[in-house]
């Protein structure tokens, strides 16, 4: 995944859980990731896999699209 995609799904993620007044910890653990690995998610410092981009969107109720656009 390219450094410009890692930023944009970064942004994306966070912006969905701020619009939700969700803590990272919260949405760790809602989705059974490692809090670290939500950071560095949204700090665009780990590559992510298309089932774990389908697993946030499914969360979150959008599409994996919309987390990647």
């Amino acid at each position: 995944m390219s450094q410009e995609l890692r930023k944009i799904l970064a942004e994306n993620i966070k912006n969905l859980r701020n619009q939700r007044n969700l803590k990272r910890e919260e949405l760790s653990l809602a989705l059974g990731f490692d809090n670290s690995y939500i950071s560095k998610l949204e700090k665009a410092k780990v590559n992510i896999t298309i089932d774990k981009i389908e697993k946030i969107a499914k969360y979150f109720n959008v599409t994996a699209f919309t987390l990647i656009k």
